[in-house]
C-alpha cells in the first residue's frame, strides 16, 4: 500500500541518518561498560522498550509538533536541560524496527513515512540543541558535548565555590554525587538514563568544567516515585564541577565521559548547584549564597536522597517480573517524554504505558532469549537483517555487517511499501497507577495544570527578542545594549555577576572570583 509520494532526496537523507546512528550504536555498545543487573531483566526490558518506541514514537512526536516545532523544543531543551536524547530517540526506535524485520513481522519497506518523519524530527531537534557547536551529535565533535552559550558558562564559572579534598564542601559534594548517582541508577531500574553530562568547557590552561544533570528525582512522571520522592524538593539538579590537572578526552552521546589521567576526587576543585526545568527562565541557584550554605544544602539533600533510596528499594523488592519489565521498558521508551512536557502536551497514557502491539511479544522476552538476542542485535551485529555481502566492510570491525537496515530505493519505482504503523493504540501497565502529582520549579502541579503552564510559559532567553542571538551574533555585538540585556538575563541570580552585562572575558571572571 503506497502512502504519500516519497522522494529520492528523502530516502537518501533518511538512509544516511540511519547509517550515522548505526555506526554510533555499535561503537557505544562495544566500548562502554556492560549493562547487567542481578535484580532487573535488563536485556529483556531494553528490547521491550525498543518495540514500544517503534510503535509509538512517530505518532507522539507528531502530537508534540502540533504544539511546538522540533527546532523550538531544541532551543528550550538547551535552556532548561534534558536527559540524553542524541542517541536514544533514533536508535531505540530503529532497533525496534530491526527486531521486527528479523522476526518477519515487518519488511524493510514498511512504516517508511513514520521513519522518515522520526529521523527528520530528530535531526531538526539535534541541530537546534547543538547549535552552539554546529554538530548533529557529540560523535561529530570528536565526542564532545559543548552545548551551552557563553553567557551561562560565565555564571557557572564565576559562582562555583572553590574546594579541596578533605574540606567540608568537597566532602559534602562528593557524598552527594555518590548518593544521587546510586539513587538515579535505581530510579531508572539500574540503567543510567536519569544522569547526563555535557562539556568539557575550558576554564583555564589547567582547568575544565563538566556540567552534570541529575533528573527524575522527585514525584514526577514515574509512578514508582509517588511517595518515595515526596521529600525531595527538586526534580532536577545540576552540578557544575571544575576539574584541575586532567583533560576530558571523551564525552559521548550517552553522556559518559573519560579523562586523562583518570578522574579522582582530588581533581575536583570547585562546585556549584542549580535546579532548572521547562518552567524556569534560567537555572536557579540552590544553596549558593555561601560555601557554608552550599555545604549544608549538599548534606541535607544527601540525607533526603538516602531516605528515598531506602523506600524505593523496599518498594521494588516486592515487584513481579512483569512490573520490572514494564518499569525498565518505560524508562527507556519515555526518554523523549521531556519534549512533551516542554510542548505542554504530556499525557501519562502516552508515555507510561506499554502499547498493546508491544505487549504481544512479552512471552518471548525471557531472560535467556533477551540476553542472547540483545547481544546479537547491538554487540555482534549478527542477526540475518544485519548481514551484508562479502565485499562490504563495517566501520569499526571491517566485518560484512550493517547495524541498521536501509530502505531500498526500489520503493520509488514499485511503490510497494506500507507508510505507517497506524494511529496510537491503547496501552496498559502492571505498575500502580500514577498519582496526579508533578514536582516542578513552580510547585507540585497536576498534569493538566502543568501542561497549561508549559504552553503559556516562554523562558526569557527563548522569547522572540533573544532566541536567535547566538554565539556568533554575540561575537560581533558584545558591546551593544541588546547584548547587555541578553547577558543580564543569565546573571539575574548570580552571586558575582548580577547586572554586569556583556563584554567580560574569561580572565575578567577569574579576577572577580579572586576578589569574591
Amino acid at each position: 500500500m503506497a502512502g504519500k509520494e516519497l522522494t529520492y532526496a528523502q530516502l537518501l537523507e533518511t538512509n544516511s541518518l540511519i547509517q550515522q546512528n548505526a555506526d554510533e550504536t555499535y561503537w557505544l555498545c562495544a566500548t562502554r561498560t556492560v549493562q547487567e543487573s542481578k535484580i532487573f531483566p535488563v536485556s529483556a526490558y531494553i528490547l521491550f522498550s525498543y518495540l514500544n518506541c517503534f510503535y509509538r514514537y512517530a505518532m507522539l512526536l507528531k502530537k508534540i509538533e502540533e504544539h511546538m516545532s522540533a527546532e523550538e523544543i531544541g532551543d528550550r531543551a538547551r535552556n532548561s536541560g534534558i536527559k540524553i536524547v542524541a542517541w536514544t530517540i533514533p536508535c531505540f526506535y530503529l532497533l525496534g524496527r530491526e527486531m521486527l524485520i528479523n522476526w518477519g513481522v515487518i519488511k524493510p519497506t514498511d512504516a517508511v513515512d513514520d521513519v522518515v518523519y522520526v529521523m527528520d524530527f530528530w535531526k531538526r531537534f539535534q541541530l537546534s540543541w547543538h547549535r552552539n557547536n554546529g554538530n548533529l551529535t557529540n560523535r561529530m565533535a570528536n565526542h564532545r558535548g559543548q552545548i551551552l552559550p557563553e553567557q551561562r558558562l560565565q555564571v557557572y564559572h564565576a559562582d562555583a565555590f572553590e574546594c579541596r579534598i578533605g574540606d567540608e564542601l568537597h566532602t559534602a559534594a562528593q557524598n552527594f554525587m555518590a548518593t544521587i548517582a546510586q539513587y538515579g541508577f535505581l530510579v531508572s531500574c539500574e540503567c543510567r538514563v536519569t544522569t547526563h553530562n555535557h562539556g568539557p568547557y575550558k576554564i583555564s590552561d589547567t582547568r575544565e568544567m563538566l556540567v552534570r544533570e541529575f533528573r527524575e528525582l522527585a514525584e514526577h512522571d514515574y509512578p514508582w516515585l509517588d511517595g518515595v520522592g515526596q521529600d525531595i524538593p527538586y526534580n532536577n539538579l545540576t552540578v557544575t564541577m571544575m576539574l584541575e590537572g586532567i583533560h576530558i578526552t571523551l564525552l559521548d552521546d550517552w553522556g559518559s565521559f573519560e579523562s586523562e589521567p583518570e578522574m579522582k576526587p582530588e581533581h575536583i576543585v570547585a562546585v556549584g548547584l542549580y535546579t532548572q526545568d521547562n518552567l524556569t527562565h534560567v537555572p536557579l541557584p540552590v544553596g549558593m549564597g555561601s560555601r557554608e550554605e552550599l555545604t549544608a544544602t549538599f548534606n541535607d539533600l544527601t540525607a533526603r536522597i538516602k531516605a528515598a533510596t531506602a523506600k524505593l528499594w523496599e518498594q521494588m523488592a516486592g515487584w513481579t517480573r512483569d512490573q520490572q519489565l514494564d518499569a525498565g521498558a518505560l524508562v527507556y521508551f519515555a526518554i523523549a517524554k521531556e519534549m512533551a512536557h516542554i510542548a505542554g502536551c504530556y499525557d501519562v497514557n502516552d508515555w507510561m504505558m506499554i502499547d498493546e502491539r508491544t505487549e504481544r511479544f512479552r512471552p518471548l522476552l525471557n531472560d535467556e532469549y533477551g540476553n542472547l538476542f540483545l547481544g546479537e542485535l547491538v554487540g555482534y551485529i549478527s542477526t540475518p537483517s544485519q548481514r551484508m555481502h562479502d565485499y562490504y566492510m563495517m566501520q569499526h570491525t571491517d566485518l560484512p555487517r550493517r547495524a541498521l537496515s536501509y530502505f531500498p530505493y526500489s520503493m520509488l519505482q514499485d511503490k510497494d511499501y506500507a507508510p505507517t504503523v497506524g494511529p496510537m493504540r491503547p496501552g496498559a501497565s502492571n505498575l500502580p497507577a500514577k498519582v496526579d502529582r508533578y514536582r516542578t520549579s513552580q510547585g507540585v502541579l497536576s498534569q493538566e495544570e502543568y501542561n497549561r503552564r508549559s504552553r503559556e510559559f516562554v523562558p526569557d532567553p527563548c522569547n522572540e527578542k533573544f532566541r536567535f542571538l547566538c554565539t556568533d551574533w554575540v561575537k560581533y555585538h558584545y558591546d551593544t545594549p541588546l547584548a547587555d540585556e541578553l547577558f543580564k538575563l543569565e546573571q539575574q541570580h548570580s552571586r558575582l555577576l548580577k547586572g554586569k552585562g556583556a563584554g567580560l572575558t574569561r580572565a575578567d571572571i577569574e579576577a572577580l572570583r579572586a576578589k569574591g
